[in-house]
């Protein structure tokens, strides 16, 4: 590493929450723990022939959106927990640097600019985390156990002792659950513990990587009775995942806009923010302004999270998802909902489609599209492929909603369906799915002109 004596004066902020600014030799610097406008001395601890990357050691100017960050465990010191990049940058800042990283990837990758810009999607910047993956740690040099997220930039597991975006509760438990898996006899072979909060229900996923004798098996029932949580353990992937006893109230959440409720495994994938999926879902059903003839595909259907909301307003609402397993979740989904007769589902393989592929699933009049990070490129081009060459009988969507967990590949996607296929971006927000983190949630809506009478 190398400090420099340079004043760097911070001109933005990209991504991943790092201060960019341009040294004396005009080369990019990404400084982390620096603001916009901020004036900072930093020491480098990478170069290449275009860019450095560096962490801030002194600060001259501060920025009025600096705030101090509520978690001890926040920071740029040596074992900080990497779990949150931006709690030192006001909460209502955060959410314009996310909207504005949306747009700026719209429009330098995609070529797109969405005529109207949606109010960004804000709820509660504190104890809204209702999923994590606390990786565990048996240290015997230092006699103790963690259970946390890793350090910044590390792979060792952070000494934390309280986290202040999952709820108090969780929160609380963290340092009872050191003494836990200190005390049972397979310390060494418990690396994870998955966290799914539902109505009601705080479950707790244990990866174990050997059968977890008797004894261990009665201290986690001891602790689940004293602190009020259901254990599922892990033996191998994600397919193995089962209630330590059978018995245990249902992990669900809700969506009562529409009436609904929605069951779910702990490691089956929802959002980590349900107070925003709510008013995410709600969004999205109104912005694709389903009417009661219509008939609309939801790609990436998952376990029907947009699928049922939809349902209750469309005549027919057809789910795809790449997994068997989260399709056949789907089906139990509206069944128990009441939507069996207004839903059908399929497996597909999401990102290898082909025109053909689009044809064989029939005409809708509107799409959701809901992929993970890779985004729908697949479907994007295939759409674009039938608007270069249109097969007799098969019509796009006139609208399209597509929800992103990542910019990049949503300006990807949104260049093919503007400027192949046909499409307006009409409109275009940010998400806050994720507060204090530089995650970016966002949704756009394309609109395809009618044709010529």
């Amino acid at each position: 590493m190398t400090a420099t004596d340079e004043w760097l004066s911070v001109e933005s902020l990209d991504i991943e929450a790092q201060g960019v600014a341009h040294n004396q030799d005009g080369k990019v610097v990404f400084i982390d723990g620096a603001l916009p406008r901020e004036q900072v001395q930093v020491e480098v601890h990478r170069r290449k022939n275009q860019w450095e990357q560096a962490s801030m050691v002194a600060l001259r100017r501060e920025s009025a959106q600096r705030v101090r960050p509520r978690c001890p465990h926040f920071g740029l010191h040596a074992g900080a927990c990497g779990g949150c990049k931006m709690q030192h940058l006001e909460a209502s800042a955060q959410v314009a640097i996310k909207q504005r990283v949306l747009e700026d990837n719209l429009a330098h990758l995609g070529k797109v600019r969405p005529e109207r810009v949606l109010r960004p999607i804000e709820g509660p910047s504190w104890g809204y985390r209702l999923r994590a993956r606390f990786s565990v740690r048996h240290v015997p040099k230092k006699g103790t156990v963690l259970v946390g997220f890793h350090e910044r930039k590390s792979r060792y597991v952070a000494d934390i002792r309280e986290c202040h975006v999952v709820p108090r509760a969780v929160s609380d438990l963290l340092l009872p659950l050191r003494e836990l898996i200190g005390g049972m006899e397979a310390r060494d072979r418990l690396p994870q513990i998955e966290l799914a909060v539902g109505e009601g229900v705080t479950a707790l996923v244990l990866r174990h990587l050997e059968p977890l004798s008797a004894g261990d098996a009665q201290r986690l029932r001891d602790f689940a009775a004293r602190h009020g949580v259901q254990w599922w353990l892990q033996p191998k992937g994600p397919d193995t995942v089962h209630l330590l006893d059978a018995d245990g109230p249902e992990l669900a959440y809700r969506l009562p806009e529409f009436g609904l409720v929605m069951p779910f495994k702990p490691t089956d994938f929802t959002q980590v923010n349900h107070q925003i999926n709510t008013v995410l879902v709600g969004r999205a059903v109104r912005l694709l302004d389903v009417q009661p003839h219509e008939r609309v595909i939801d790609w990436f259907c998952g376990l029907g999270n947009f699928t049922l909301p939809l349902a209750t307003r469309a005549r027919e609402v057809l789910g795809i998802e790449g997994s068997e397993t989260l399709v056949a979740r789907s089906r139990e989904n509206a069944a128990r909902n009441g939507l069996a007769a207004h839903t059908a589902f399929a497996a597909r393989n999401l990102f290898e489609l082909t025109p053909a592929d689009l044809v064989s699933f029939g005409v809708a009049d509107k799409w959701l599209v809901d992929p993970p990070r890779e985004g729908a490129f697949a479907l994007a081009k295939a759409l674009g492929d039938l608007a270069a060459e249109p097969v007799a009988g098969w019509t796009p969507p006139r609208r399209i909603v597509y929800v992103s967990c990542n910019p990049a590949t949503l300006a990807r996607d949104a260049g093919l369906l503007v400027h192949v296929a046909g499409y307006r971006c009409v409109a275009a927000g940010a998400v806050n799915m994720f507060p204090h983190t530089a995650h970016v949630e966002s949704m756009a809506v394309f609109e395809r002109a009618a044709p010529a009478a």
